[in-house]
Formats: C-alpha cells, sequence, structure tokens
C-alpha cells in the first residue's frame, strides 16, 4: 500500500492541513464565544495607545531633560497593562488553544513575548535598585518598547491572517 493512502498518513496530512490554518472550526468557534477574545480586543488597543503617549513622553524627556516623573510613571503603567494582557492572553490560549502558552499557532508571538516582558520588568527592577542613571532607565524603556512594537506588529500579522482565513471560508460555504 503507497504511503499516501495509508490512513495515518492521511490523518496526518489533514492534520496538518488543519494546522496550516490559524485556526481549526473548532478553534475558531471556541474564539469566538469566549469572553476573553473582547478582553484582548479592549486591551491591545489601549496598551497600543499607552505605548505611543508613553513613547512620546519618553523622547521627550531624552530631548529636553523633562518629564522624568510623568515618563517613568507611563513606563510602569505600561509595563502594568502588558503584564494584564499577558495573563488575559494567556487564559485565552488555554480557552482556544487547550494550552496556557505557546500554543502552535503563537508559538513565536508568545516567544517574542517573554522577552518583551523580560524588558519591560528589567526596566522596573532597574528602577525600583536605582540601577541606572535616570537617561540610562528612559533607554532601557525604548529598548523595551522597539521589542513591543515587533511582537504588537506580529500580533496585527495573525490578525490579519485570522481574517483573511474567515472570508476564505464564508465565500466557500
Amino acid at each position: 500500500m503507497p504511503i499516501a493512502s495509508h490512513p495515518t498518513a492521511l490523518g496526518q496530512r489533514e492534520q496538518k492541513k488543519d494546522r496550516d490554518l490559524l485556526y481549526t472550526a473548532e478553534e475558531k468557534k471556541r474564539r469566538d464565544e469566549t469572553i476573553w477574545t473582547l478582553v484582548q480586543g479592549v486591551l491591545a488597543p489601549l496598551q497600543f495607545f499607552v505605548f505611543l503617549v508613553s513613547t512620546y513622553l519618553v523622547i521627550r524627556y531624552l530631548n529636553t531633560g523633562e518629564g522624568y516623573q510623568i515618563a517613568t510613571i507611563s513606563i510602569i503603567f505600561k509595563t502594568s497593562i502588558l503584564m494584564l494582557i499577558m495573563v488575559t492572553g494567556a487564559i485565552w490560549e488555554k480557552v482556544v488553544f487547550g494550552q496556557y502558552l505557546l500554543a502552535p499557532a503563537f508559538f513565536w508571538e508568545d516567544i517574542v513575548s517573554f522577552f518583551v516582558i523580560f524588558l519591560h520588568i528589567a526596566y522596573v527592577l532597574a528602577l525600583w535598585i536605582n540601577l541606572f542613571s535616570e537617561q540610562q532607565l528612559m533607554l532601557l524603556a525604548l529598548v523595551a518598547y522597539v521589542a513591543y512594537f515587533v511582537n504588537a506588529l506580529q500580533f496585527l500579522i495573525k490578525l490579519r491572517a485570522a481574517r483573511m482565513q474567515s472570508a476564505w471560508e464564508d465565500a466557500h460555504a
């Protein structure tokens, strides 16, 4: 019997085909039915807005030497929202994919998210133990923000892929 017609090979090929999609039909149903999708949909743009404001405040401080305290508060606020979205995102991933993190569909986004979290927490710890100068802290925040921006782009690409998958499925239904 040729391997392509073997029942196990066919099942693996079907699983591979399903995995090429961002969501299987069951995952899409769970995604659409869970409140955690709405939570992520609210927190993600909020976090991006805070990121934009905070980036402005950090750059303003670095350029003028003014506004250190408000820039610092904005970074701490951004870090808090990041932690909230990571926890709720892990819950969302558990509901949709059956595991808290590193689901195959979002593996690389989660890996980069860990790096983003590390940089934000490094900033908070460095601030707390007075490890760096004000300028060095602000530069660390900017590095964390660049990593966050890359991560945000990853998620926007996935959002676009999900919409394209839904449009394709609707057109072929």
